[in-house]
């Protein structure tokens, strides 16, 4: 066994070779995002290890006796001048180490080496190639933690009891970023929240955007902040305070079902309205055998004579309805908080849909292609040279013109030609800025402003070009309206008729002239 004082040492050492480490993670660069979040998972695995040897350390300096015991016997007593404890552990070092020679502190180099090695920064290895362990954490969906994969939540939230209307999928992106007053889909019905389907798609939505928020910000304390919105919950419950009207539904649930009593079966777990049905069931099979069962388990019968109780109490049973409510209410609630923490994700999430709902399936492919070509880091040798030639390939570009098809700014003149420096704004694109004459009439046909004149409730047609203000398409629809209408009029009134006499007049004039006699 290990002297306690040295292992205290060990720990201690360990714990300083690890803060090392983390601030050498911490400190390289990160150019993309891929190697910002394998770093962050170093980072989080060395605190782990911190954590583990701080918790060691504390519970050894409480073992007082162990301590004050490892003191006693390295310390002669005072007639004694000999060494011969000394000698007696030094024969078992020696003997442990011509044993495992390999192991001279061999385990604890090999792992801090591990956890520094910053890979293979071309993304492949020529040898043997090895897939990225944190790319395994995520779903092509979620593009490595980018982006959420909802679609399974999507698809669970439409087959609810009770919905009446199954939105798409954007919509239902749009739901949960309508969180922000702190009221998740409170536009559902109140039977359908009430619902077992409706809580076990709230438990697998949190329990899928806690392990998005794990996978995505090791780094983050999350779970501190969930035990801070339980208690939080938990006080807004007791006050009846909670959004949602969840209490008042547990509480008119509650005063509807105290009224209805009957006849509670302790052995059987089952309530009866009627003492004739009550007194029928004593003397069926499974009545005998729940009897017979409880017997020999030892368990007192609650309710002997059948005293008649109200049914919502279910004695021994499973979870109360009250129970349930109140664990739906809690689910929801620490859903609400993580989306509120998750908003910027799922506004890129919904940005990156609307853009590839806009692809062509020659696109998409070509996106695909790009997206499992290896990502090539920046790399240092050491000797500035790396830092020598990211300034030759930066850009001199102070007037910030567009970059060519080579890679380089485009000449000033094409610039102005263009006229690439005149901004075009939309307000039907949210107000989107458009440099340049052909990028704006380009625009048009766009999927960003088709969208918008389908929030507006107009079609996308050659009458709305040119035209960018939402007031303007408006008025400029109901115009077309009325073209449309009275053009209508204008051919009923232009059909031709001719008299006896081959005098052509229109219809209205005919039926005038012919009512006044003069036909």
């Amino acid at each position: 066994m290990d002297s306690i004082i040295e292992t205290q040492r060990q720990a201690h050492e360990e714990v300083e070779r690890y803060e090392i480490a983390l601030y050498s993670l911490l400190s390289r660069n990160q150019p993309t995002h891929e190697i910002k979040l394998q770093t962050e998972h170093k980072a989080a695995l060395v605190l782990d290890r911190i954590s583990s040897r701080v918790v060691a350390l504390n519970n050894q300096y409480n073992d007082e006796e162990s301590r004050e015991g490892e003191i006693d016997a390295l310390t002669a007593p005072a007639q004694q001048t000999d060494l011969s404890e000394f000698y007696a552990r030094s024969v078992k070092i020696q003997d442990h180490y011509n044993k495992y020679p390999d192991v001279a502190a061999g385990a604890f180099e090999s792992e801090l080496a591990a956890l520094l090695e910053e890979g293979n920064q071309d993304g492949i290895d020529e040898d043997h190639e090895e897939e990225d362990p944190i790319s395994l954490l995520f779903s092509g969906e979620e593009a490595y933690g980018r982006y959420v994969d909802l679609y399974t939540n999507h698809t669970a939230y439409n087959n609810l009891k009770g919905i009446t209307k199954r939105l798409p999928y954007l919509q239902y992106l749009d739901v949960l970023l309508a969180t922000e007053d702190g009221k998740l889909h409170d536009e559902l019905p109140k039977e359908t929240r009430r619902s077992k389907e409706y809580e076990v798609y709230i438990q697998n939505l949190h329990d899928y955007l806690l392990s998005f928020f794990k996978r995505t910000q090791p780094l983050v304390d999350i779970e501190s902040k969930h035990r801070d919105a339980q208690a939080e919950f938990q006080k807004k419950w007791e006050a009846g305070e909670l959004d949602g009207d969840w209490e008042a539904q547990s509480s008119q649930r509650v005063a509807s079902s105290s009224e209805v009593e009957g006849i509670w079966c302790s052995a059987g777990q089952k309530g009866y309205s009627k003492k004739t049905v009550y007194d029928g069931h004593l003397t069926s099979k499974k009545h005998v055998k729940a009897i017979a069962k409880q017997a020999i388990s030892s368990e007192p019968p609650q309710n002997p004579n059948g005293i008649q109780t109200p049914l919502t109490n279910p004695s021994n049973g499973g979870p109360s309805w009250r129970s349930r409510l109140r664990n739906a209410a809690l689910l929801t609630y620490l859903t609400n908080s993580l989306l509120v923490i998750l908003v910027p994700k799922i506004n890129e999430t919904k940005s990156n849909v609307e853009r590839r709902f806009s692809l062509t399936a020659r696109e998409r492919e070509q996106e695909l292609l790009e997206q499992s070509k290896p990502t090539v880091a920046p790399t240092n040798n050491g000797d500035g040279a790396g830092e020598e030639e990211e300034e030759e390939e930066r850009i001199y570009n102070p007037l910030k013109l567009p970059l060519g098809w080579d890679g380089k700014p485009i000449p000033y003149w094409l610039y102005k030609l263009h006229g690439l420096g005149v901004e075009y704004r939309c307000e039907i694109c949210s107000d989107h800025v458009y440099m340049g004459r052909k990028n704006f009439d380009r625009h048009f046909q766009e999927s960003r402003h088709a969208f918008g004149m389908r929030a507006l409730g107009l079609p996308n047609t050659k009458h709305f070009h040119e035209i960018t203000r939402i007031e303007d398409a408006l008025s400029l629809a109901e115009k077309l309206k009325r073209e449309g209408r009275h053009e209508i009029f204008e051919q009923e009134t232009m059909e031709e008729l001719e008299d006896e006499e081959g005098n052509v007049y229109n219809k209205k004039t005919y039926e005038d002239l012919k009512k006044q006699g003069l036909i």
